[in-house]
């Protein structure tokens, strides 16, 4: 087993390179999805993806990292770790449970520092049903002019009106209409897309492949950026059905200990949004029980999340912008979203362990 510390990595492709080690060890098969683009620093991008146990089980975890790019710095020491770890290959195994590790489902976002694919698309709203008519976020384009200033950081006109928004309506209004997602200004900011993104049509392949047989699916989503430093919050991952809620709450609720939330009930840390990205699984995967969460780690107080994607965002529609300034645009943006420090990777790891072992007791209870 390795160590904590050693599973994560200080850039996408050191990331990436302890992925594939991880599963070559163990002696996985590994299946690759090539980016068309490279990243940062000229490397190959990829969807990677391992399967671990017997492609005909009946029962398939799925376990995915980096839907939000530079989430993935956390995602992927947690799935490394999880590869490396022989008493819960052992457990999974042993109770019948095929586990597919997707590793970097948007590794463009993962090599660049940023949330959002190639497309300026964030991937977990764009599973829409693009033949209808989309989602109007009307909030979104009332706050869409103060979020992203010509010039950064923002001047005092812009910073009042920013506060004086927050001071009428609340933080959680001023997070809901950011975060919510839209569709109408592709240089904005949680912009849904037009169209199935590749990250998208990658995802539904894998899906389709894996999925196939299994009769019984659950999913673990690694996400980071919302709630307290090092807490890993539960957020049911599923369509709004009452069963389905109830079940994931039953598998990886602890009996209290470890509470199971909801956008559909307002327990969530998360705003209600659409697009989700587990829809996916109902298309692909529609004779399966599904059963999902996403789990949240917090990082830093939400509004400095909030100002990271901004500034990370100004800085990609300037890219005429001063080396310096970008470093420490890209510098804000990973500390928003990774914590980079002992303490914080152990409580990862050892709230990751826990949630694994949850979904394989639900899935063969």
């Amino acid at each position: 087993m390795t160590g904590i510390a050693e599973a994560f990595s200080p850039t996408y492709a050191r990331a990436r390179a302890q992925f594939l080690e991880a599963a070559a060890t163990a002696g996985l098969p590994i299946e690759t999805h090539l980016h068309p683009l490279k990243g940062r620093d000229g490397e190959d991008l990829a969807m990677d993806v391992v399967l671990d146990g017997p492609p005909q089980a009946d029962r398939l975890l799925i376990v995915s990292s980096a839907c939000h790019g530079v989430e993935g710095y956390c995602g992927s020491g947690v799935q490394v770790y999880a590869l490396r770890d022989a008493e819960w290959r052992a457990k999974a195994r042993g109770a019948g449970v095929a586990t597919l590790y997707i590793h970097a489902l948007n590794p463009y976002g993962f090599s660049h520092l940023r949330r959002f694919t190639h497309e300026n698309v964030d991937l977990n709203r764009n599973f829409q049903d693009f033949s209808r008519p989309l989602p109007v976020n009307e909030a979104y384009r009332e706050v869409h002019p103060l979020l992203l200033p010509p010039h950064w950081p923002p001047g005092p006109e812009n910073a009042a009106a920013v506060q004086e928004y927050i001071a009428t309506r609340g933080e959680a209004a001023w997070q809901a209409a950011i975060s919510r997602g839209q569709h109408e200004f592709p240089d904005g900011l949680f912009f849904g897309g037009t169209e199935p993104t590749w990250s998208n049509r990658t995802l539904r392949q894998v899906l389709r492949r894996h999925g196939a047989i299994a009769s019984r699916i659950a999913w673990i989503d690694l996400h980071t950026g919302l709630g307290p430093s090092g807490h890993g919050e539960r957020i049911y991952a599923g369509r709004d059905d009452d069963a389905a809620v109830a079940r994931t709450r039953r598998w990886w609720g602890g009996n209290g200990a470890t509470p199971v939330t909801s956008i559909y009930d307002g327990t969530s840390t998360s705003a209600f949004l659409t697009g989700l990205m587990w829809g996916a699984i109902y298309d692909e995967c529609p004779h399966a029980e599904y059963t999902g969460i996403a789990m949240e780690y917090g990082t830093v107080p939400v509004l400095e999340v909030m100002d990271a994607i901004r500034a990370e965002q100004w800085l990609n529609l300037h890219p005429e912008a001063p080396a310096e300034q970008a470093a420490r645009i890209k510098a804000q943006m990973l500390a928003a979203f990774y914590t980079d420090t002992p303490q914080w990777k152990g409580q990862i790891i050892s709230q990751a362990r826990q949630a694994l072992f949850q979904a394989v007791d639900g899935l063969a209870g």
